[in-house]
Formats: structure tokens, sequence, C-alpha cells
């Protein structure tokens, strides 16, 4: 069931044997990107495979997660192209509820309610998938060479000429020592 605001599936239509459903709406990665402000290019699209498994307190939910995107090389900050190819499998408890049907205060779930039905907010899991997914330090090469710390040119497409002093200033005491042989 889809409305607008997100991608929601009804638990309790989970037949016995459970059901999967495939996420192709761009929509569920890119509205988050862009609210979050996050230097991320979707360059193939994203898509998702959510199997769902009714359970007596919830539902178990195993999937993969496809795609390619463009992020900013944690090195030189140029484009470094990322496969995404993620499976992720987690179990999904239902909210503990009050005497009036709704979830008690402090309890996080992706299952909500709607007219007493509960709803797996599947836009919700397949985002933080997806950031889950995402390396913590993107390289656009392995052998990525970085920008001089100095003048910031690409080390990887230009030399600089700045003066390096490659001896650590620790051990600066240590250079006026003089050995002499007996």
């Amino acid at each position: 069931m889809y409305n607008e605001h997100g991608h929601f599936f009804a638990l309790n239509a989970l037949p016995p044997e459970g059901r999967e459903v495939t996420i192709t709406d761009q929509s569920v990665w890119l509205t988050p990107l862009a609210a979050f402000h996050m230097a991320c290019t979707v360059r193939r699209p994203l898509a998702a495979t959510v199997h769902m498994l009714p359970a007596a307190n919830g539902c178990l939910v195993r999937g993969a997660l496809t795609g390619e995107v463009l992020l900013p090389c944690s090195r030189c900050a140029e484009d470094a192209v990322t496969a995404i190819n993620a499976c992720f499998e987690e179990f999904e408890e239902t909210p503990a509820l009050d005497a009036a049907g709704n979830p008690l205060p402090g309890e996080e779930s992706r299952i909500v309610f709607h007219n007493n039905a509960p709803l797996l907010d599947l836009a919700a899991l397949c985002w933080e998938e997806f950031v889950l997914a995402l390396p913590p330090a993107p390289l656009c090469a392995p052998a990525c060479r970085g920008v001089c710390l100095d003048c910031g040119v690409n080390l990887n497409t230009a030399l600089c000429s700045c003066a390096r002093d490659e001896t650590d200033p620790r051990l600066a005491p240590l250079r006026a020592l003089s050995l002499k042989s007996r």
C-alpha cells in the first residue's frame, strides 16, 4: 500500500508463507538524500527486494539492496563510484500498545498503526539499509593520493610545489644529536 506518507505494507494482509515486494520508486532514496543535504548522486537506480514473513509479535524482514551512487572521495573529493550490493535481515517487533491501542511513548519501530492495523514502513526500512550500505570512507581509486594539505591541489592530477618537512616534529630534539664512533 502506498500513500503520500511513504510505502507501507499491511502486516495483517501477509499470508503465512510471507510476501516479497520490490521497491524501485527512487523517491524512497532521493527524498531523504535531498532532505539531509547528502552529497550523493544516484548513478544506477536503486532497488530493494524485501521478503516479509509474519511472526507472532512482528515480522521477519529479509532483503537485498542494489544500485550505484556517486559519493565524494574521502581523500580528494572527486566522484567515487560506489556499488550498492547489500543483503539484510532483521526482525521488526510490533510496538507495545496502551489500553487505547496507541504505541507506548518511547517505542521506536518501523511498524506503525493506522485504523488499528499494523503497517510496516518499507521506505524507512529501505532508507536505513541504504545508509548502512554506504562505505564510511569512499575512495575514487584505491591508490588515491588525496590533496595537498597546504595548497589543496589534487595530487592525482598535478604535483604541488609546497615545501615538505617529512620528519616527525616530535623527533626534532633528536636532530641535534650526533653519533661518534669509538
